[in-house]
């Protein structure tokens, strides 16, 4: 139990540094929206609406959150500014519940699928391989065998950088020559774990936008030739997003959820930005679960996403 708790408020702290920015952004403006009211009405309201949005909540997020308080007030009356984080933690958490549950805190491998195969998905430069690498650590400290499938093949230096990640973290990258067909990258990598015992394989994919239908085509293809290997692989496409780019990661997940099954999402570089509202927006307008944050640099600052944690850590007291 010790240990547990010990553990619980490291990560609390990890999560309270890395939400630096946003809350001081945030708690800035909710002291000049609430300035002189004794009451949530509808000039709050107002001025909660150009907070939200200017946080990158967006637009369609915000107003559901704003009816989700304007029914709370009515059903109980009355509501003092005092009470205005609490309902702001409450309602928002509710509304992300609704988006999917949290999963465990901690990287265990779910029964009867091992091994267990995430395809990683990304434009580049959102730090897709630096998650993949975080990831592998993780799941090593948490005691299962891990592979990595350096199957962006197209850019020059996406290999070296996972061959990077695998020496640090001791974990093998399975890899091609450039230019490599990236499906018979991913095809070995799944062959290879399955061989040895691996618990989890990580498959790094290429980060190019600018031609969706290619995009869509080498990603099925991928999913079907790893699919000969395990037929229920890949267990979980991940969807990175770059946390600080605000409305552009909306654009990013739109084009991804467009082109392939993105069940899960990894909202990174939010350590760096106010912009961490992001989060909420984008978990409730494409209805897919946040899995994880990146809250910094170290191996160690990437969370399993918990949402009571990550709301309470932005809105409450």
């Amino acid at each position: 139990m010790g240990i547990f708790s010990f553990f619980s408020k490291e990560k609390k702290e990890t999560l309270d540094k890395g939400l630096a920015k946003t809350k001081q952004g945030v708690f800035s403006k909710l002291a000049r929206a609430i300035a002189g009211k004794s009451k949530i009405d509808d000039d709050v309201l107002d001025n909660l609406e150009e907070v939200f949005v200017t946080s990158d909540v967006g637009v369609d997020t915000t107003l559901k959150i704003l009816d989700r308080i304007q029914k709370r007030v009515a059903r109980d009356k009355y509501v003092g500014m005092s009470e205005l984080n609490d309902l702001l933690c409450e309602e928002i958490t509710d509304m992300l519940a609704e988006n999917g549950t949290d999963t465990a805190d901690d990287f265990t491998v779910p029964q009867g699928k091992r091994p267990y195969v995430i395809m990683v998905v990304g434009v580049n430069g959102v730090g897709k391989t630096t998650t993949i690498g975080k990831l592998a650590y993780q799941f090593k400290k948490a005691g299962n065998k891990v592979v990595l499938g350096a199957a962006d093949t197209f850019r020059a230096a996406a290999v070296e950088q996972l061959d990077i990640w695998g020496e640090r973290v001791g974990v093998p990258v399975i890899k091609q020559k450039m230019g490599s067909d990236p499906a018979s990258v991913a095809f070995d990598t799944v062959t290879s774990a399955k061989a040895h015992g691996a618990d989890v394989v990580i498959i790094d994919t290429a980060g190019r936008l600018h031609n969706k239908k290619g995009l869509m085509d080498e990603l099925t293809k991928i999913k079907n030739v790893m699919r000969r290997v395990l037929p229920d692989a890949p267990h979980e496409i991940l969807l990175v997003l770059d946390g600080s780019t605000g409305q552009n990661a909306f654009e990013q997940a739109r084009q991804f959820v467009a082109a392939t099954e993105v069940n899960e999402l990894a909202i990174t570089k939010l350590d760096g930005t106010a912009k961490g509202g992001v989060v909420i927006g984008i978990s409730d307008q494409f209805k897919i679960p946040v899995k994880y944050i990146g809250l910094g640099e170290g191996m160690e600052d990437l969370q399993v996403f918990r949402k009571d944690e990550f709301v309470r850590s932005l809105f409450g007291k």
